[in-house]
């Protein structure tokens, strides 16, 4: 995996023009590894491996047994997929990993709450689509979909095949729409997704991680801002617009506050 160190705007601007069809995360903490939430909590509380397919089965079935209680429409329970999607909208641990097609919005996610030194990693899916795992040809993106009825359990729910699944729920909610969102899903979960890239023999690296200087977050914040990207427009509703009232404490509008008509 390939490290690129940022440190402005301007030379992030430059460098995005390099990853046609890409997909990205931004992570708070450029320390961090690409693991899920599922994989964490597991290895945290669980430390028995083997048992992490009968528990990551359990959530899902209590889920379902009880989520339609809450839901409009409780169909969307029987898709393995939007199931999951659901739970991971909702703080539920879960073996997806959120990705989004825009590097702006990686580059949000990364920058807006950052401590310290900040990373978006890019991951090449045109080029991954088109591979499967070393030694298992048959392991291609078509074949392992886990929106088939059936392939999550077959493929995934095991952990025993060392892959990765990029996508989208057939329907996507309104979250995942306004944030370009996609999904990345492992087939292990006691491996971080950097691991299981190296399974797939590329040429050249799938995945890169641009580590973004904690010193261009006040530049880089601005800029996305005058793009309309915060939390009110990537989390359409009333907690993303509370949240997005932290960032407005930072913004200063020249004459405003001077005016008391305007107060």
């Amino acid at each position: 995996m390939q490290t690129i160190e940022i440190s402005s705007w301007s030379q992030f601007i430059e460098l995005t023009t390099q990853f046609e069809g890409w997909i990205f995360r931004g992570q708070e903490d450029a320390s961090w590894s690409l693991d899920t939430s599922l994989s964490r909590y597991l290895a945290q509380y669980i430390p028995d491996a083997s048992q992490w397919p009968t528990r990551e089965e359990r959530a899902l079935r209590i889920f379902r047994r009880k989520a339609h209680n809450f839901l409009d429409d409780p169909s969307v329970l029987d898709d393995d997929l939007r199931c999951l999607a659901l739970m991971q909208h909702h703080g539920s641990p879960t073996r997806m990993l959120d990705f989004t097609k825009s590097p702006f919005v990686a580059a949000y996610f990364a920058l807006c709450d950052v401590k310290s030194d900040c990373a978006i990693f890019a991951l090449d899916t045109p080029r991954l689509w088109r591979l499967a795992p070393t030694g298992h040809p048959e392991l291609t993106r078509q074949m392992v979909d886990p929106r088939l009825k059936g392939n999550f359990a077959k493929y995934f729910l095991f952990n025993d095949h060392e892959m990765l699944w990029v996508g989208e729920p057939r329907q996507m909610d309104r979250r995942l729409v306004a944030q370009s969102g996609t999904f990345v899903m492992p087939g292990v979960l006691d491996k971080s997704l950097d691991h299981i890239i190296n399974n797939y023999g590329a040429s050249e690296d799938l995945l890169q991680k641009l580590v973004l200087h904690q010193s261009m977050r006040s530049q880089a914040m601005q800029e996305l801002y005058r793009m309309n990207i915060t939390h009110s427009t990537l989390f359409p509703d009333l907690d993303g617009l509370a949240k997005s009232m932290a960032y407005e404490l930072e913004m200063s509008w020249v004459g405003y506050e001077l005016n008391p008509h305007n107060r």
